[in-house]
């Protein structure tokens, strides 16, 4: 293990959403510097980051620049170009590791990898034209959800199958991505854990959060989960698996299904995660400085929660109630700067907490 850094030292972070502009803020909370590295023009992380590079993911010399110029490199999404990572890591260090990225970054990829580890996942076969994709509905019946391997977030890139004659049209909907079907999980709740990895090997878990998705969006997250003990601990140690199995260095989120034959993981993400963002104002060390303790090569923090939190998203013009939502004494806001309104885009989110 490599020595902590120590504070002045600066990490990069792929990604300038709100994802990478909370860690920026964690992270100068224990004297770090973050450099953005971002192709979009004046994004919601360079207003608190101590700099910022505007340059594409294909622009070598770039992000050769960027990557002499911080101690690690860690991203706030997935979909990097393996040719960008390549040109950083001959400099300059990145956690969590590739290995993350490879798996994640196709979902066909990333359920072979899990149900190699012996967990369960919704059934799923891989697509690559109309007779595939009749053959596997056939094997495993409707509803369906057809996605793209890649690229794929808040419900864009999916299409639900209900009947085996709308195959072509989803098909053609998908514009010829690569594809995979996956069967129907009949579940009670979906839930994600968010875990943490720290470069001794140690692990910490925050407690389970239940989510609400709409149009394919992440709604709320609450915390306790509506999930008896044993499921709490079983949740944990799927994460906890992943983590290991991975040799993984920060905070990953895993989404499960609860279903009456027991948890079923729904995907990973390597990287801090939406449904996580309760732990800012229901826990001593959140999400986001848990991440930069991580891949600081810093001792985890003390994640036990201490209040009963539920997260709502603000999604478009939803930041109108901020005023509204200042005046309850209840209400913690965290906002992301951003500024374009846009429907179905997060603007930011609230945590309602209520002290046990």
């Amino acid at each position: 293990m490599t020595a902590p850094l120590p504070p002045g030292s600066t990490i990069g972070i792929l990604g300038g959403g709100q994802l990478g502009r909370m860690l920026a803020v964690a992270a100068s909370r224990l004297g770090l510097r973050c450099h953005i590295f971002e192709p979009g023009a004046q994004p919601p992380a360079g207003d608190v980051a101590a700099a910022t590079t505007t340059a594409g993911y294909d622009d070598g010399p770039a992000l050769e620049a960027f990557a002499r110029q911080v101690d690690i490199v860690t991203y706030e999404f997935e979909n990097i170009p393996t040719a960008a990572l390549d040109r950083i890591e001959a400099l300059c260090p990145i956690r969590p590791g590739r290995e993350a990225l490879r798996v994640s970054q196709d979902r066909l990829t990333e359920k072979t990898w899990l149900t190699g580890l012996g967990l369960k996942t919704a059934p799923f076969a891989e697509i690559t034209d109309l007779p595939s994709l009749t053959a596997a509905l056939q094997d495993m019946g409707t509803p369906a959800i057809l996605k793209t391997r890649r690229f794929g977030y808040d419900g864009k890139g999916q299409v639900r199958i209900d009947r085996p004659d709308q195959a072509a049209a989803a098909l053609e909907e998908l514009q010829g991505a690569p594809a995979i079907l996956e069967g129907f999980v009949p579940f009670t709740a979906e839930i994600s854990v968010i875990a943490a990895r720290g470069a001794d090997g140690q692990v910490a878990a925050f407690d389970p959060g239940e989510n609400t998705h709409r149009d394919g969006i992440l709604r709320t997250t609450k915390v306790p989960a509506t999930l008896p003990k044993r499921g709490v601990t079983d949740a944990v140690l799927i994460a906890a698996n992943i983590l290991n199995a991975l040799d993984y260095v920060g905070v990953l989120g895993v989404e499960l299904f609860v279903t009456p034959q027991g948890l079923i993981v729904n995907e990973i993400a390597p990287r801090v995660h939406n449904s996580g963002h309760w732990t800012q104002n229901g826990c001593t060390v959140d999400q986001f400085e848990q991440h930069i303790r991580a891949i600081a090569g810093w001792p985890l923090g003390d994640g036990t929660r201490f209040a009963d939190v539920t997260m709502e998203n603000l999604i478009g013009d939803e930041i109108d109630r901020t005023a509204e939502l200042a005046r309850d004494p209840a209400c913690a806001l965290h906002l992301y700067g951003k500024r374009d309104t846009k429907p179905g885009r997060k603007m930011g989110h609230v945590n309602r907490v209520a002290r046990p």
